[in-house]
């Protein structure tokens, strides 16, 4: 097995030289993994521009399900190209987006007929689902999460509640959107220490949102992460979903099921949500849906298609070469068997996570995830659970400079999510690197 191998401490003389470049040259959007700059990936390890290799723990903000490079992805995608890159799906026909459409049907859950709209990203896919939901309801109104992540266009930035940057001096948001507590287990919402923590959220809405000032028949859609993403890896508890679910048919509201971070097995199963056996209306997908190609994808129940062309439409949403490669990133997840690689694996993750909160009791206040989607949360002390941002940062920083690439979520969590072909022995690996960089960042900011 290859192994992370430091040839010089990041960040080295070329590194330095694209990091500085990246600060002259491109608008300030990178939060910064310390130091990596890559120049080549395969599998499960990437090469920076000094001849650093690192063990990849992050998979470009999970979208690289099937690793980097992955030869069946590449082949389709050489294949489509050497036809035809691009004729607009709004204006034109071709067969390709038809194929995968076919394919995303077939692995999403729920009898019902379905329809798909393609675009570029996740935060696309959201913003398709919110202009679904209102033409088909009629309905102002929409419900989401506090710590939720849909993105940060201006549709979708007002359903985001998950960092106060995303937002500053981009006021006024699309009105209409209430956020409501998530069922945190960890922090549970009100106090809360009951075991029917996800019932109790639904309750809320039911009892103080609908009685009180939004009324229920107005609501046009619930959007909702499986398990919040950038919010810290959140897991709900098993009541939720049901509830949630029971509510929303109620009323007639839809219910969104965002999936662009957790979604194509990432939890061990096609989708996060059939983790806790309910269908939703609407799925959204992007990121690992094509192995980094740029395609994001709306799942709708057929009725809600807008009943006159130019509702809504893209100019690049179904490229060939995206669809190529997501087709072949399904047939690769089967063939391979990664879903289930990814519940393996996860439960072996999530069980080294625990040994390391052992021993670190005081500063891992969680270990908590399904499948590949896993998360720690560092604090202050255990018992008061008082966020520690500065240690989580410094973990990720002395991470990456030992070979391991780590990102942070949430106000002081880290996500630990390879790609979907992680074996036993990477696990091993990145645990003894990751031990390594607490001690050290723990020492370092004594």
């Amino acid at each position: 097995m290859m192994g992370p191998k430091i040839v010089i401490e990041p960040p080295g003389p070329k590194a330095k030289e694209v990091l500085e470049k990246n600060k002259e040259y491109l608008v300030t959007t990178t939060q910064g993994v310390p130091y990596v700059v890559i120049k080549r990936g395969r599998g499960i390890f990437v090469e920076d521009v000094d001849g650093n290799v690192y063990i990849d723990f992050a998979s470009g903000i999970g979208v690289l399900n099937t690793g980097h490079t992955p030869e069946p992805v590449i082949n389709a995608i050489k294949e489509q190209i050497d036809k035809f890159i691009h004729f607009s799906l709004t204006d034109f026909y071709y067969e390709i987006p038809l194929k995968l459409a076919e394919e995303l049907f077939r692995i999403t859950p729920g009898d019902h007929k379905k329809k798909v709209f393609y675009g570029n990203s996740g935060t696309e896919a959201n913003e398709a689902a919110l202009k679904v939901a209102k033409y088909y309801t009629n309905r102002p109104y929409i419900i989401a999460f506090i710590g939720a992540f849909h993105g940060r266009t201006m549709g979708s930035l007002s359903l985001t509640a998950s960092k106060p940057v995303h937002k500053r001096r981009f006021f006024p948001m699309m009105p209409g959107v209430v956020h409501v507590p998530y069922p945190n287990p960890y922090r549970p919402p009100f106090g809360y220490e009951g075991n029917d923590l996800g019932k109790a959220v639904v309750d809320y809405i039911r009892d103080f949102v609908f009685e009180k000032f939004v009324p229920p028949d107005e609501v046009a859609a619930i959007f909702v992460e499986p398990i919040q993403g950038e919010g810290g890896y959140v897991v709900p508890p098993r009541d939720f979903f049901p509830e949630l679910r029971k509510l929303t048919n109620e009323y007639g509201i839809i219910l969104v099921d965002d999936e662009v971070q957790m979604g194509m097995g990432r939890t061990g199963k096609w989708w996060a949500i059939e983790n806790f056996g309910i269908v939703p209306d609407i799925i959204t997908s992007a990121k690992a849906l094509a192995s980094g190609m740029p395609l994001g994808a709306t799942i709708i129940r057929a009725e809600y298609d807008f009943p006159e062309s130019g509702s809504h439409a893209t100019t690049f949403g179904g490229n060939p070469v995206s669809c190529a490669a997501a087709i072949a990133t399904i047939k690769m997840i089967e063939e391979r068997n990664l879903l289930e690689n990814a519940r393996k694996q996860g439960e072996y993750l999530h069980k080294r996570l625990r040994e390391l909160q052992e021993k670190y009791e005081q500063y891992i206040g969680d270990v908590r995830g399904i499948g590949l989607a896993q998360a720690i949360e560092i604090v202050k002390d255990s018992k008061t659970k008082e966020y520690y941002p500065e240690l989580r940062n410094k973990i990720v920083e002395e991470a990456s400079k030992l070979g391991l690439i780590l990102l942070g979520c949430g106000k002081s969590a880290i996500r630990f999510i390879p790609p979907l072909i992680v074996e036993k022995e990477h696990i091993d690996v990145a645990m003894e690197i990751l031990e390594k960089a607490i001690a050290k960042a723990i020492e370092a900011l004594k």
